[in-house]
């Protein structure tokens, strides 16, 4: 094989396929990355039999050929390669040089031939929509998963399309974040449970245009990305994903309208005084016109107000403030409602045409607290 190309180009795939690389394998061809020229495009490939990644770059192929080289010592080495045109040749032992300028690197790839190509999936149906809009969903979704894989659906989120509406719920059993969108076109209902680590590594990839498009494919048991010149596969978790209907109840006794960004800063403050691995709640008390947050720890106390419009009940209730934190940092409008049913019962956040919806489960504390 021999292969020239810009090492910007060169760089920039490398970069997009490193996120399928796993960081622990027994296999040890797939702590490699794929180069592909065997026919007249040059791929980059990594798979980690869970999540697939190969991305084209630009380039002139001499002569056609494929070989698969360590992932961590061929990225580090085109990093620092000058910022000039990259040979990358090989020969029939798997000895690989890349020469950059006066730069030249001789090391030692493995066959191609046993490299784990990404499963082809059928394409019918694309779902479309901007990189800008999945880059989003993205982000105001996925805090709530969890990480802790003994239930491998929390590690996931669902995405839910029906018609022409895309609804993405995570949650971690302390809380349920849902975000919902209209799509341009109808399409068949359709429910899968997406890996929260797909999902991470797209966002990072995605550039967030909203010019440029991504088509989502979905078959029985993969979800496909294609945006560019990249295409992601991923295995989809299997299982029935939580009701969470009924928990979604629009009963309340206390509404509250107030301004996001000072309710914001001043949980952020309070944190201050927590710890990490601390469980100390932020507690709201809620009254006419009126929200008393207060926060106690061993570092010591602080307590602000902040001027609400208040429908219904006073209240008083306490939450982890992490929580609250996670939710309103995704949130883009000035103002946010929250909704309140009594101080044993979730707290909604959300807008009047439900496109979000944060569902934040409250904690006991001492009614005593100072």
């Amino acid at each position: 094989m021999r292969i020239i190309c810009s090492k910007s180009d060169l760089l920039h795939g490398v970069n997009i396929v490193s996120k399928a690389v796993p960081t622990r394998t027994t296999m040890a061809i797939l702590e490699c990355i794929l180069i592909d020229a065997s026919s007249d495009e040059i791929k980059l490939i990594a798979n980690d039999m869970e999540l697939g990644i190969e991305t084209i770059i630009e380039g002139t192929i001499e002569e056609n050929g494929i070989i698969a080289l360590d992932a961590k010592i061929f990225s580090e080495i085109v990093r620092k390669l000058p910022d000039n045109d990259v040979l990358i040749e090989t020969d029939d032992s798997f000895k690989t040089i890349i020469t950059c300028e006066k730069a030249k690197f001789n090391i030692v790839g493995k066959s191609g031939e046993d490299f784990s190509y990404i499963p082809y999936i059928e394409r019918k149906e694309p779902i479309t929509m901007s990189q800008f809009t999945l880059k989003e969903i993205i982000r105001q979704t996925i805090f709530s998963i969890s990480d802790n894989d003994n239930n491998k659906l929390m590690t996931g989120e669902l995405f839910e399309i029906n018609e022409n509406q895309l609804k993405v719920v995570s949650l971690d059993g302390h809380r349920i974040s849902i975000r919902t969108i209209e799509l341009k076109d109808h399409y068949e209902y359709k429910k899968v449970v997406v890996p929260g680590k797909t999902l991470q590594e797209i966002s990072k990839i995605v550039s967030g245009n909203s010019d440029e498009t991504v088509d989502i494919f979905l078959s029985e048991k993969h979800i496909v990305f294609e945006f560019e010149q990249t295409t992601v596969v991923s295995r989809l978790i299997e299982g029935e994903y939580f009701r969470i209907e009924q928990m979604l109840s629009s009963d309340y006794e206390t509404k509250i309208k107030i301004n996001k960004k000072e309710l914001l800063n001043c949980i952020d403050r309070a944190t201050l005084l927590v710890k990490e691995g601390d469980k100390k709640p932020i507690i709201m008390n809620v009254t006419e016109g009126n929200m008393e947050l207060k926060i106690q720890s061993f570092i010591g106390s602080m307590n602000e107000d902040i001027d609400i419009q208040k429908e219904g009940e006073d209240i008083l209730i306490g939450f982890n403030p992490k929580f609250f934190i996670d939710a309103l940092r995704v949130i883009d409008e000035e103002e946010v409602t929250l909704y309140m049913v009594n101080p044993k019962a979730p707290c909604f956040i959300k807008d009047d045409k439900e496109s979000f919806i944060y569902l934040i489960l409250p904690v006991n504390f001492n009614n005593t607290t100072n």
